[in-house]
């Protein structure tokens, strides 16, 4: 199940589900992603592999190997 770096995804859903399931989501980032939410257009900063928009709740997630690029960060859905 576990494909390492090579893994890819077709949604944000994906990559949450795979980050939950290889207990990775309360890990920290590696450096702190801040951009704007695709939902609200606030400005956030994640600082775990999953991450809830504080200002709507759409969930966003990223594996740790590809944490240090922002354009990684798929987003899953509110309150997914």
């Amino acid at each position: 199940m576990h494909d390492g770096c090579n893994g890819s995804f077709e949604n944000g859903k994906q990559v949450v589900d795979k980050v939950r399931m290889m207990g990775f989501s309360m890990q920290p980032m590696p450096i702190p992603a801040v951009f704007k939410c695709h939902e609200c257009n606030e400005e956030i900063t994640m600082i775990t592999m999953e991450y809830a928009c504080p200002h709507c709740g759409m969930v966003y997630a990223v594996t740790p190997c590809h944490a240090f690029d922002i354009n990684n960060i798929m987003a899953a859905g509110k309150n997914y």
